[in-house]
Order: C-alpha cells, then structure tokens, then sequence
C-alpha cells in the first residue's frame, strides 16, 4: 500500500486546553505569568495554525476543548491588558539578548520578531478576548468544540448537586461567549464515576473523553455507556504517548528548544535539549534550522504511525477503526516550542497519506460506534484511577472540600428560600457559589500530588475556603450588608462566569 492510498478509518486529534483561574493571584512563578507564557507560546500560535488552515476551507480539523475557566480569562480585561503589556515586555527582553555577544544576539534577533508578531497579532485578533476568535472557526466548521463544567472540579468527589449545576453553567457559560452549545465534554481528568452518564444526557451532553485503560485498552470505536446514548471515547495512549508520555516523546530530541534552560539576564530560552543528562549550562545554543529538520522527522513518524494503527486496528475488530490521540494544548508551544508548526504540518500531511481527519461528532455521525460498556472508576491521571485528587497527599484537600462545600449549599438554601414565589438574584449566594467551586477545581490536589507548586495549590485552596466561610457566616448570621461588601471585595479578584445565578442551584 503506497502512502497516498486511503487507509480504513478515521483519526481525531483531541486538545485539552485548561489553566486554573490564575488573574489577581500572584505573578511569579506561579501565578498570572502561566498564564501570559501559555497564551504567548500555544493559544496564539494554535489560533494562528487553525484559522490558516480554515482559510485555506479545510474543515473538521480538531476536537478542542476549551475549559470555561481558560476562556473566562481569554475574554477578561484584565488578563487581556496583563497580556498585552507581557508581550510588550517580551519583546524588550528580546531587544536587550540582541545587544549581548553571540550567540544570544542571534537568538535575540529571531526572538524580536517573534515578539511583535505575536503582539501585532494580539492587538488586531484579540482585542475583545478569545472568544470572537473561537466562534469563527466553529461556525466554519474547523472544529468541534468541547466544552466542561465551571472550575475543572474533580467531578466523581463533587457534591451532585455542585456537580449538576457546574456542569450546566459551563455549558450554559459557552453557549453565551460562542452562541453554540458543546455536544460534548472534556471531563476534568477524563475522571469518571459509575451513573456520571446520566447526567451528562440530562445536561445534553452526547459524548466525552475517557483515557484508554477506562475501555480496558480498545479504543477503536466509541462506546455508549451503560444503557445510555452517552458515548464514551477513548484516548489511544499507543499513538499519544508516541508524542509524549510520562517518560518519553517528541518533545525531548536534542534539538529541540529546552523548556528548562534560561538565560537569566533575559529571562529567554536559548538552548537546546542537546542530551538527556546534559548540565543547563553545558545545553548548546538553539539552532532552528536543526529543529525544523527534527520537526519534518517527527510528523512522518506520527502520520506512518497512524497509518499503521488504523490498518491493524480495523483488522482487528473487523470493522473501519477510530484513533484518537490527545494532549493537552498547552504542550504545543508552552511545553514544547516546535509544537505549534509540527501541528500544521500533520493537519496537511496526514490527508496527503491518505488518513481522513475528523472530529469525535463525525465519529459518531459515521458509526464509529460499538457496542456499549460498563466504565469503571477512572481519570487520566496515575494510576488511571482517583489517587492523584483522593489519595492520602491530598486527604486534607478532600476533607477540605467536603465542609466547605456543605457549609456553601446550606448558607445559600437559607439565603434563596423554600418559597413558591422566585427570588431575586442575589449577588452574594452567586460569589459563594463562585469561590465554592474555585476552592474545589482539581488543579490544586494535582498540584500537590505532583509536587508542582504545591505550597501555592494549598495557598489558593484555603484562600478561596476561608472566602467562602468568611462571607457564608456573615450572612448566616444576618449581617448581610457585611455580606455584600465581603463578597465585592473577594469578586474584584474572582470576578469570572459573571452570569452565574446561584438561583439555579438544584434544590435539595
């Protein structure tokens, strides 16, 4: 079989596109800059691949899942101005590597203009956020969008009550930036609990993600779950981890642009991987032509790789198989610098080799389909199970969000009324809800199970705890305008998903 000839099947390529709520709540080095290094280093160069290859009428490209935590931020003013003066910032720090020796001044050169396209491209694409971007290239029909409940939370932990009413505000939350409903979900951490399927087809939600070892490893077809028509999809961890895993993938060559390395009077990454074991300072200087030719390696090997699996999984099963391969957006340029334009270059090159591209809907709308299936308690995370958000590290994080939680739906039960007539919205049961769900978003216990900044996951937890219990026994105890003015104080920081109604929490 030559390359051009088409293979049996279909492939999807999935992105996962989530960042905690991190304006107002510190800057380095964990805080709002996460924030402007993911947008700068993947969500404008991805936008930049898809909307030119949606000029160029290409549709069905990607499956993207934009959380609604991520995209209130896209969309907020005050992230938006943090990020222009970012990008500012980032092309004098630029101009400053061109006045030093080479090879920095090289390096600095390229990183200029690297820069003030980014921010040429900030200030006439972005200017009123991410979402008029995203809007277009799902009413193309370039992608499928997938949407989530509000805050990421754990959801298999969640209160049902917290759990329903996240997820059809996030739902709810997208229908207002995008005017289109998400069909479909990532659920935070691919994380799954036995009935979840019930509610995601009271909610409307057709299909979402789990990790391969949820199907038990077959992941050739989607799978209705239990006797829904929920369908559950299944990440192909073969042709995933081909890119990365846990231990290995493309973004480790020696070529490539090393995430680790700085230089610090600048604050740029100059070198390259150059060797697993190299010391930072021994790490020799970027070369992007080196890069570009790993780049061209790397998308052949991904496009023969897909090739191959599709052929021997619908061998296998009898039948056109579905591959599915997903990663987190922010590995294509945040972690992984090349990423964005070995993206590209597999949109183009996997048609030319016969593979047909196409999104988790058209799956469903083509019958890769099977039979259904009973999903065991599952995430993505190690394990494949719920260690990483309820094992012994994270005990306290649970209990945690167990009170607080409690303490909120009380307070704002009390606050609403058990009455036939509606009540008037009411801004402080909204900001109780607001932090309730901050303090319960799955990032903090991932955090800390992966020793990654936990002090400053443990840090945001408590903060949005104690802001919770602090305005719920204010008005409890009936002082409400002392209520009021402690829920304005704690919305000037945690002011997102403004049309969240505390008024359609499910009653008990």
């Amino acid at each position: 079989m030559t390359s051009s000839e088409l293979v049996p099947g279909q492939f999807t390529l999935v992105l996962h596109t989530h960042l905690p709520w991190l304006a107002h709540h510190g800057r380095w080095p964990v805080g709002e800059e996460w924030l402007y290094q993911s947008w700068a280093a993947a969500y404008i160069p991805l936008m930049r691949v898809l909307r030119r290859l949606a000029a160029e009428d290409r549709r069905h490209l990607v499956t993207l899942g934009m959380t609604p935590v991520v995209t209130a931020q896209l969309d907020d003013p005050y992230c938006l101005t943090g990020m222009n003066h970012w990008l500012a910032n980032w092309g004098l720090r630029a101009l400053e590597a061109t006045t030093l020796g080479d090879p920095l001044r090289q390096f600095g050169v390229r990183e200029r203009a690297e820069a003030e396209r980014a921010l040429d491209d900030f200030s006439t694409l972005w200017a009123h956020g991410g979402s008029p971007l995203l809007r277009e290239l799902i009413d193309c029909e370039a992608i499928e969008l997938l949407g989530g409940p509000l805050s990421h939370p754990f959801q298999p932990l969640l209160n049902p009550r917290l759990r329903e009413f996240a997820l059809r505000e996030g739902l709810a939350d997208a229908q207002q930036r995008f005017a289109h409903t998400p069909d479909g979900i990532w659920a935070p951490e691919c994380a799954y609990a036995p009935g979840m399927e019930i509610d995601y087809a009271a909610a409307g939600i057709g299909h979402f993600m789990v990790d391969g070892p949820s199907l038990h490893g077959d992941t050739a077809l989607g799978r209705p779950v239990a006797s829904s028509n929920v369908v559950a999809f299944g990440r192909d961890l073969q042709v995933s981890y081909r890119v990365w895993s846990p231990k290995s993938g493309y973004p480790g060559h020696a070529a490539y642009r090393d995430f680790h390395t700085y230089d610090h009077t600048t604050g740029l990454k100059p070198a390259r991987v150059t060797g697993r074991n190299v010391d930072s300072d021994a790490k020799a200087p970027y070369d992007p032509d080196r890069a570009d030719s790993a780049v061209d390696g790397h998308v052949a090997d991904f496009v023969s790789h897909v090739r191959q699996r599709l052929i021997n999984e619908s061998e296998r099963i009898g039948r056109p198989a579905h591959v599915i391969a997903a990663f987190d957006t922010e590995l294509f340029g945040h972690w992984w610098y090349e990423g964005p334009v070995w993206l590209e270059r597999v949109l183009r090159a996997l048609p030319e080799a016969g593979v047909r591209v196409g999104t988790l809907s058209d799956a469903i709308a083509d019958g890769f389909v099977g039979s259904p299936v009973e999903l065991p308690p599952s995430s993505w995370g190690s394990g494949k199970d719920w260690q990483v958000w309820a094992g012994e590290q994270v005990a306290d994080l649970v209990q945690l969000n167990s009170e607080v939680v409690d303490t909120a739906l009380t307070t704002v039960d009390k606050a609403l009324g058990d009455t036939d007539t509606p009540p008037a919205r009411n801004f402080v049961a909204d900001q109780i809800l607001r932090e309730t769900l901050l303090t319960v978003s799955s990032d903090w216990p991932f955090m800390v199970s992966k020793d990654s900044a936990a002090d400053y996951a443990r840090y945001r937890a408590h903060l949005h705890a104690h802001a919770t219990r602090e305005i719920a026994v204010a008005m409890a105890s009936g002082r409400e305008e002392h209520a009021q003015r402690l829920a304005n104080g704690w919305n000037r920081a945690d002011g997102l998903f403004g049309a969240l109604d505390a008024r359609r929490l499910p009653r008990p």
